[in-house]
């Protein structure tokens, strides 16, 4: 149920974007009150005095936001070339995309988006070279896109399709299935579930996926998130009924994954704490009902990725004792360490993932944050390294042990999303579909990969998209983009927003932050908790590495980011402020010291550290941007999004980060907050809304370059 509140909220914005766009020369930003409130942690007084923009539902946060909203509004519809950049990113987005296409049963399955088609639509054939029909279309489940697939479950036979859908951008998913053949929906109807997925019994008689206990409506998009429980739901039975499976009832931060083995057997289950990047393994015999649920790895103390099994011999992708990961046989007979056999060893490049198809192991692997594919047999020989189309991302692979082949999807910042076969037996490559692009030529383009040097001597990635030839005088609009956070791995993609940017004579820079997965648990670990400076320290280097090669220069270089990025871009524009002409701190954690507050944010402990330890409280103070703003401070350019509808980083970071920069410097460079209206985090976001809020920070950007002239 949508919270009420909130819809007079976005109400309040919609009637705000209609108002006459007019130049601000004499902009009066609103007011929003301050109280005296404030926190003691480990004897440090810390003030909090925008606490009250916490409670989004209140008259006084709902003025001063629809205040907010129509000043965003009026001052970006008054920058001359927004709607020729809107104009020309609706050209280059609209272009046919595909997913790589699975087998399940006698069903091919895969998605499809025609260009500008708000949400891709499902498709199912009988194979890969016949023609297809429309099995879901979210485009016809609301009148504006908002409602978006965000997960999806086919049974074995291939006849069954769970599908769970969310409202408005909400993480919140509620479950529904469909029958294959005849497109129509069975009763079942699953709500308050949250990041899961499903996993049907070989039997079609029902399947797996985790759920909360229903919140309060008035909570639904602010509560925190408590004890994650995995259930068995049997098709034709109310949700009331469904089996509870599993539950950790020490800590109530642990999230749950359940998965049946492609042959039925078992249920896996993964428990993880938080997003801490360690979890537990325990299985459940499905050959007789009502059997235990017993641990294959009892403690957190590594990653353990379960790729699939064949017979009672598990195979594991694991970074224990090897931070870069290897592939381990575990025999469920005997599942200590001393019984694993290695069946990959660790490299040089970093396993990203590994799927078992066909008989062979097909290993993903990042080098320098490139994707390098290689294919094994079950005991480990080298099978042979895929021939990728150049230096970019691959993604896919799946498929079951008797598969004679499986697809993949390939893309770089120049070459977009293309999908090939791949022959297990030979490793030949086909082309199955490749887009057509429309307005934007990818050989006029290149990507230049670079390091930069942080402060400690690190060596930090850098790829650099330009148009060929570009003059390097200092003078190119240049956006510098990162993350650097949460084991997460940046890579080379196609993104329509890219080559716009780039088309409109810019440069796009993506650096690889400490705190992310590109090297392995090392890497990752140098950007945690109090370790978290480094990955501000890799993205200053970053920029100042391209003004001293003459990129760009501090008066046409912006910095950008979302969510951890966020935070990221907030952290840095405050240390350096000189470096750069604009930051977009899109959806992002700003407030540190409340971040567990609210949601799921009590798991993000596992990488920024808790408040309760002092060192780890010590370490957050010194770079949470809320805190750290500070009066009389010449700061770039600042456009902050957030979404109404945001559930995993609640607005109030944004507002409260915004109230605060906006008092700290009211006559200097615009500082605007744009909220988006029935958009959460950003998953499921509508094509029409990323197209407008691109055109935003585009045209946001470039005016505080001086590009553009009111």
């Amino acid at each position: 149920m949508a919270n009420p509140s909130l819809q007079v909220l976005a109400l309040s914005i919609t009637l705000g974007a209609t108002a006459a766009a007019a130049p601000l020369p004499n902009m009066s930003y609103p007011m929003a009150a301050r109280s005296e409130h404030a926190n003691v942690y480990h004897g440090v007084n810390v003030p909090d005095p925008y606490h009250g923009l916490e409670d989004i539902d209140a008259p006084e946060t709902r003025a001063w936001v629809g205040a907010e909203a129509r000043l965003s509004t009026q001052y970006l519809a008054a920058i001359p070339d927004r709607d020729a950049i809107r104009s020309r990113l609706r050209k280059i987005w609209n272009f046919e995309r595909w997913s790589a296409p699975e087998r399940h049963g006698e069903f091919w399955f895969y998605t499809h988006n025609d260009g500008l088609q708000n949400q891709s639509v499902i498709f199912v054939m009988p194979d890969p070279g016949r023609p297809a029909r429309v099995l879901l279309d979210p485009n016809g489940l609301s009148g504006d896109g908002t409602i978006a697939l965000a997960a999806q479950a086919i049974s074995a036979n291939g006849r069954l399709f769970a599908y769970a859908l969310s409202d408005a951008g909400s993480d919140w998913q509620t479950w529904h299935v469909r029958d294959v053949q005849s497109g129509k929906d069975l009763p079942d109807v699953l709500k308050w579930s949250k990041f899961s997925g499903a996993s049907w019994r070989p039997d079609g008689s029902g399947f797996y996926y985790t759920a909360y206990d229903e919140p309060r409506s008035s909570d639904a998009l602010k509560a925190a998130n408590a004890y994650q429980k995995l259930y068995f739901h049997r098709l034709g039975s109310p949700q009331s009924q469904d089996a509870l499976v599993y539950a950790r009832r020490d800590d109530p931060n642990w999230y749950l994954k359940g998965t049946v083995t492609e042959d039925g057997r078992y249920l896996v289950i993964e428990a993880t704490h938080g997003d801490e990047v360690q979890n537990t393994v325990l299985i459940q015999d499905l050959a007789q009902e009502n059997q235990p649920v017993v641990p294959v790895i009892a403690q957190p103390n590594a990653v353990y990725d379960v790729i699939g099994n064949v017979g009672t011999t598990l195979y594991v992708r694991t970074d224990y004792l090897t931070p870069r990961y290897r592939i381990v046989a575990i025999p469920l007979e005997h599942p200590a360490p001393a019984s694993w056999r290695t069946i990959v060893s660790q490299g040089a490049d970093t396993i990203d993932g590994a799927t078992l198809v066909g008989g062979q192991l097909i290993a993903r692997y990042l080098r320098d944050a490139r994707s390098a594919v290689r294919r094994y047999a079950l005991d480990g020989k080298l099978v042979g390294e895929l021939q990728l189309p150049g230096p970019g991302t691959a993604s896919g692979f799946q498929g079951h042990l008797q598969d004679p082949a499986t697809y993949y999807l390939y893309s770089s910042f120049t070459s977009p999303p293309t999908v090939y076969s791949v022959e297990l037996a030979s490793g030949t490559t086909a082309l199955w579909h490749t887009p057509k692009l429309k307005g934007f030529n990818p050989e006029d383009y290149e990507t230049t990969s670079v390091f930069s040097t942080s402060p400690d001597g690190t060596r930090v990635p850098l790829f650099i998209v330009a148009r060929k030839g570009v003059k390097r005088d200092g003078t190119n609009p240049t956006l510098l983009y990162g993350y650097g956070g949460f084991n997460i791995s940046l890579q080379p993609a196609f993104s329509p927003a890219v080559a716009g940017w780039v088309q409109l004579g810019g440069v796009y820079v993506l650096a690889i932050l400490r705190g992310g997965g590109e090297y392995g648990r090392a890497w990752h670990e140098a950007g945690m908790k109090i370790h978290k400076q480094n990955v501000f320290d890799d993205f200053i280097g970053a920029a100042e590495y391209l003004i001293a090669q003459k990129w760009t220069d501090p008066q046409r270089l912006a910095i950008w980011g979302r969510s951890n990025g966020g935070l990221l871009v907030g952290a840095t524009l405050e240390q350096r402020p000189d470096l750069f002409a604009a930051a977009v701190p899109q959806v992002g954690v700003m407030d540190m010291l409340h971040f567990r507050d609210f949601t799921v944010g009590k798991g993000w402990e596992s990488d920024f550290g808790s408040i309760d330890d002092p060192d780890e409280f010590r370490a957050i103070l010194r770079y949470s941007p809320l805190q750290n703003v500070k009066s009389g401070v010449n700061y770039p350019a600042v456009l902050v999004t957030t979404g109404d509808h945001d559930d995993r980083v609640f607005p109030a970071h944004s507002f409260k980060f915004t109230a605060a920069m906006q008092r700290a410097d009211p006559h200097g460079r615009a500082i605007l907050l744009r909220i988006e209206t029935r958009a959460g985090h950003g998953a499921g976001k509508p094509t029409t809304k990323l197209i407008d809020e691109t055109a935003d920070i585009f045209a946001f950007v470039r005016e505080a370059m001086g590009l553009e002239r009111r």
